[in-house]
């Protein structure tokens, strides 16, 4: 399984790590996170970073980030290699899980479910009721004949 490392602008990483603990406990052992403060100098970043990547590769390694050209991801870039530690950006809960879901799959494999779950996570969805429910029967189907049926 390769190792997973979460890098974001405080308190995205520790958050989202939380939410894949809840989900999938067995994967704590291969997943660490990286809240980036505003204070952080992107040297200590780096170094907090590339601690938390030896920790987690097993020897690859997806390293998640939130935007892309941001600090966090500027870092991430920095300690990929592109071919045993890959870097995804624009984490979001669904591409976490899938991951995670898949977690024992090949590097590639990996990456390729990842940014499906990040995609076909992102939807537009309904904000009423939908009209062709079937209407439940009442005693007072008669008077409430105005009822949409």
């Amino acid at each position: 399984m390769p190792g997973l490392l979460i890098i974001a602008h405080a308190p995205l990483a520790s958050s989202l790590k939380a939410v894949a603990q809840h989900t999938f406990p067995e994967a704590a052992a291969a997943l660490q996170a990286l809240d980036v403060s505003p204070e952080m100098a992107p040297e200590a970043i780096e170094a907090q970073a590339h601690e938390l990547l030896q920790q987690v590769r097993n020897p690859e390694a997806v390293i998640f980030t939130d935007v892309f050209g941001a600090t966090p991801c500027n870092v991430a870039q920095r300690l990929a290699d592109g071919v045993q530690v890959k870097v995804l950006t624009g984490i979001n809960v669904p591409m976490l899980w899938r991951t995670l879901c898949y977690a024992n799959e090949p590097l590639e494999a990996l990456v390729t479910r990842a940014l499906a779950g990040a995609t076909q996570g992102v939807m537009q969805v309904a904000v009423s009721r939908p009209q062709n429910q079937a209407s439940k029967t009442t005693a007072n189907d008669q008077v409430d004949h105005h009822d949409q049926q």
